[in-house]
């Protein structure tokens, strides 16, 4: 055993305030030393403030730090935050496997694309494999999955490539009604949905359009704190965040879920301001039980930096 961590609380004098509104303390490691007793160390210092951010910094640590070059079994803790009913939340459960991609082989070029499926609910026990299918000059092909109970729960089949030197050039259409910037957008989702977006993501309204209508949903989405996640990460954990667009089109209530997930990034490095992103899930087709919908991301200026397609289960 390495250590175990102790959390101190202390209150102001009167002893009246609840210690988790205003009261501070402080959070000590007990390190062995030999047959000796523990010895603390305290490693900071904390107001309410001070330990929700570390909260939220751990909950990103939960899903990066177990995740080794070796891959193989590999065992998450504190995964509540990330649930999505009795899954992991999809977004979570790819950047998984993108990061067991990216630490075993690290010498490959920038992501330019990637299929995923989500094929049966994830939880806290998994393996994780992955290989190089394919390596060439220019584009690397890389296959990852994740294992649960003995089955495969997700796959996915990453595309790396290096620069090239272009010969077609043009943007990506901007954004149809654009909402104007998120700083300005009115906050939603607030307290409300899974327990993935309550803890992980601030959401604000990028359409004011409510209820149904066209099947379109679209928001500004944020990463409460984006601590150890690279760009590219990060799209991939916020990029399947929003519910379906045919949510807006259903007779009646009934869950959803999400069958794949394909996308294209525009941008091997892509940035914004403020971690805001605005997110837009559009049905194209629903009928049969499933919809076709068509994701898309853009940073705060309006750039395009990622286009994707999914299919989504409808039931009810």
């Amino acid at each position: 055993m390495q250590g175990f961590a102790v959390l101190c609380v202390t209150t102001p004098p009167s002893g009246l305030a609840r210690p988790l509104d205003t009261g501070s303390g402080a959070l000590a490691i007990l390190c062995p030393k030999g047959n000796r007793t523990f010895t603390p160390y305290v490693t900071s210092v904390w107001t309410r403030g001070a330990i929700v951010a570390m909260t939220l910094r751990m909950s990103i640590a939960n899903l990066l730090d177990p995740i080794t070059a070796n891959g193989g079994k590999t065992s998450f803790s504190g995964l509540d935050h990330w649930m999505q009913g009795r899954t992991l939340y999809g977004g979570a459960s790819a950047l998984i496997a993108y990061t067991a991609v990216a630490r075993a082989f690290t010498d490959l070029p920038p992501l330019r694309a990637a299929q995923v499926a989500f094929v049966a609910p994830t939880g806290p026990e998994v393996e994780l494999r992955r290989e190089i299918v394919r390596q060439g000059r220019n584009v690397a092909q890389v296959r990852s999955e994740i294992w649960c109970e003995g089955q495969c729960t997700l796959t996915a089949f990453w595309l790396f490539g290096t620069e090239r030197e272009a010969n077609a050039v043009h943007d990506a259409a901007p954004a149809a009604d654009w909402p104007g910037p998120p700083e300005e957008a009115e906050p939603t989702m607030t307290g409300k949905g899974p327990a993935f977006i309550q803890h992980n993501f601030e959401i604000r309204r990028a359409q004011e359009m409510q209820g149904p209508g066209e099947p379109v949903v679209r928001r500004w989405a944020r990463l409460t704190t984006r601590e150890g996640l690279d760009p590219v990460g990060e799209l991939i954990l916020l990029g399947d965040v929003l519910p379906p667009g045919a949510m807006r089109a259903m007779q009646r209530q009934g869950p959803i879920s999400s069958i794949n997930w394909s996308f294209n990034l525009l941008e091997p490095a892509p940035a914004t301001r403020d971690g805001w992103w605005m997110s837009e899930n559009a049905s194209q087709h629903a009928a049969h039980g499933y919809s076709s919908e068509r994701l898309r991301l853009w940073n705060a200026e309006g750039r395009q930096v990622l286009d994707g397609m999914q299919c989504v289960a409808v039931f009810g």
